[in-house]
């Protein structure tokens, strides 16, 4: 059985991730053999969380109840976001809007609200308040 909890044309797939801690209830994953991303699918959680090399959030994703990503939370740069700057980590959502379409995913600014829930995980990263 492979990273993601799956086989690939009846054959075991290889590891492509490690749970290396967890934040709250939600573990937190490294990828294996140079894998940086996480999971477009969730076989066994709700959510997972990457961290950068110092240990500070870099990004949530969550997964809807059939196992399929729905939100992604992320701290890093987004150049549409933050008048094309590429080197300066900004607090946005990545929201997926259909079922195995990774290319369609308008990205904003992390609400309030979203602040408010998702909090808890954001390690290391600076209160935000620029509601």
């Amino acid at each position: 059985m492979g990273g993601r909890g799956t086989y690939a044309i009846g054959n075991n797939v290889d590891y492509t991730y490690e749970t290396v801690g967890k934040i709250e209830d939600v573990k937190v994953l490294s990828g294996l053999n140079g894998k940086h991303g996480l999971p477009e699918e969730a076989h066994s959680s709700t959510a997972y969380i990457k961290l950068k090399p110092d240990g500070t959030f870099h990004e949530m994703r969550i997964y809807d109840k059939d196992h399929y990503l729905i939100k992604e939370i992320a701290y890093h740069p987004e150049p549409k976001l933050n008048n094309g700057n590429r080197t300066e980590n900004v607090l946005h959502v990545h929201e997926y809007k259909e079922k195995n379409n990774f290319k369609i995913r308008p990205p904003h600014l992390i609400t309030k609200k979203e602040y408010e829930e998702y909090k808890k995980y954001l390690k290391g990263v600076p209160k935000y308040e620029k509601w």
